[in-house]
């Protein structure tokens, strides 16, 4: 049903699969920057902490709309027409089911979080808005088994540009949480009909048991993992809307929202792309090891100068900015989040080496380690320390990277220190001087700019002239190199 892609091809199309994720990336976080700033006026902490609370119920939902049968296509070697049509049809009859049930328990959701009413139509929003999204699996695996990701990227580009733009002229027009609740349904409608103009695919129905107990067999473990993330990330947030209140979550949802965007915009990035690039070279160890390293080398060159650019200008930022002082509670936790931001960057790629060489059992282990750490250690540290609990949970867990690390270099020899001490020093360097440069001035938006000039042109020489790394040399000599 595929044709085989050459070396030569698989490097090309991952290369500019890369690079279109990563201007995606960097124009819906321009994007978001802009309605981030517009909403996080307008909209108080409370309605920004619903918005949240509401997403990880449906994120929740989401877990239980897939047995990682999607995943499982996309690390298959072949794929055949029985696949596809088995695996569209059980996840459908599994999203309608979830779907009933969401409705179902509408009035439970909304009485044990005291939802208001615009809670409650949002809800109802994002399960519509879910049950359309996920008629865009089976094109999305066409286009990543082809790794075709620009493509991919054109439909999030309308999406973003779709959601940003509504719910931000919503906000500015008084519709408060219904902005959202406009936004997320045209934006599922939208990327719908984009993405079957550029992939498109006839839905067929029926199930094939022998190739159903197949894909089970990597899907079940892999979505196990999922589940436990789902445990991990959404479900506390569920429980510490609870025991914090929707004000504290929304100092903490936007303390992680802003400390994690370069992790979004370039960990997210290279790992869809990384998946199935490892899944399609996964018996050569030499390609892979060679393929790790250069990952951990471009993700912390780019990863670790944008984290500590958001630390240096976040503080002047918040005062900068009309009406914003009211998020300056949540500096402290956007400084723990951001360290810890860096540090969960390096389990990331080895956490896809593993699925893609099918050894799911590591993966599943490693997040059941950390879930069953975060349920132990936040509602103990929440009890202490108040909203500060999931932060400093969060840096502990993260630090186990080191651990993950450790059992990667079993399967693939590769040298982590030397593919990142380079760039985390000339950070460091970076860091120093912007924060130098811009103590001696006044807060504005002058001395923040000219701040960020400073230290992009010292973290530029810095590499050049300790390492001899030239960062506009770089992407030539990576689309060089075989």
């Amino acid at each position: 049903m595929e044709k085989n892609i050459t070396h030569t091809e698989l490097k090309k199309r991952s290369l500019i699969s890369i690079l279109s994720l990563f201007f995606q990336g960097g124009y819906s976080a321009l994007l978001g920057l802009v309605a981030n700033i517009v909403l996080t006026v307008l909209l108080t902490p409370h309605v920004f902490g619903i918005y949240i609370t509401v997403l990880s119920i449906i994120a929740v939902l989401n877990y239980f709309s897939d047995i990682g049968l999607a995943a499982s296509l996309i690390q298959k070697k072949e794929l055949k027409e029985e696949d596809i049509r088995t695996t569209f049809t059980v996840q459908q009859v599994m999203i309608i089911c979830v779907i009933s049930i969401g409705f179902f328990i509408t009035p439970f959701v909304q009485s044990f979080y005291k939802l208001p009413n615009e809670g409650a139509v949002l809800y109802h929003a994002l399960l519509i808005a879910f049950f359309i999204s996920s008629l865009k699996t089976i094109p999305s695996v066409f286009l990543e088994r082809k790794i075709q990701f620009q493509k991919i990227v054109m439909v999030q580009i309308v999406e973003n540009t779709c959601f940003y733009f509504t719910v931000t002229v919503a906000a500015i027009l008084g519709l408060g949480l219904n902005s959202f609740t406009i936004g997320v349904l045209l934006r599922a409608i939208t990327g719908l009909i984009v993405i079957y103009s550029l992939s498109f695919w006839v839905p067929k129905i029926g199930i094939h048991r022998p190739t159903l107990k197949t894909l089970l067999a990597f899907g079940l473990p892999f979505q196990a993992s999922s589940f436990l993330a789902l445990f991990k990330d959404d479900l506390i947030t569920l429980f510490l809307s609870k025991v914090v209140g929707f004000e504290g979550v929304g100092y903490i949802g936007w303390a992680k929202k802003w400390a994690e965007a370069p992790v979004r915009i370039i960990m997210d990035n290279i790992s869809r792309v990384l998946f199935p690039v490892i899944s399609r070279i996964q018996d050569n160890t030499q390609q892979l090891a060679n393929l790790i390293e250069k990952t951990l080398f471009y993700q912390t060159l780019l990863l670790a100068p944008a984290l500590v650019g958001l630390v240096v200008t976040m503080t002047p930022l918040v005062y900068i900015i009309p009406k914003y002082a009211k998020w300056a509670p949540a500096l402290p936790l956007f400084y723990i989040f951001c360290l810890s931001a860096l540090f969960a960057s390096y389990s990331t790629p080895f956490i896809n080496l593993f699925n893609a060489l099918g050894k799911v059992k590591i993966s599943f282990f490693f997040m059941l380690f950390w879930t069953v750490a975060i349920w132990i250690l936040t509602p103990l540290l929440t009890h202490y320390f108040g909203y500060y609990g999931l932060p400093f949970t969060q840096v502990l867990l993260s630090s186990t990277f080191i651990a993950v690390i450790y059992a990667a270099k079993k399967y693939v020899k590769f040298s982590y220190f030397r593919s990142v001490y380079q760039p985390l020093i000339s950070s460091a360097i970076m860091g120093c001087s912007m924060y130098g440069y811009m103590a001696l001035f006044s807060p504005t938006f002058f001395s923040l700019v000219s701040g960020g000039v400073v230290g992009a042109v010292v973290y530029y020489y810095s590499l050049r002239l300790l390492f001899k790394i030239d960062l506009v040399k770089q992407l030539p000599v990576l689309l060089k190199h075989e």
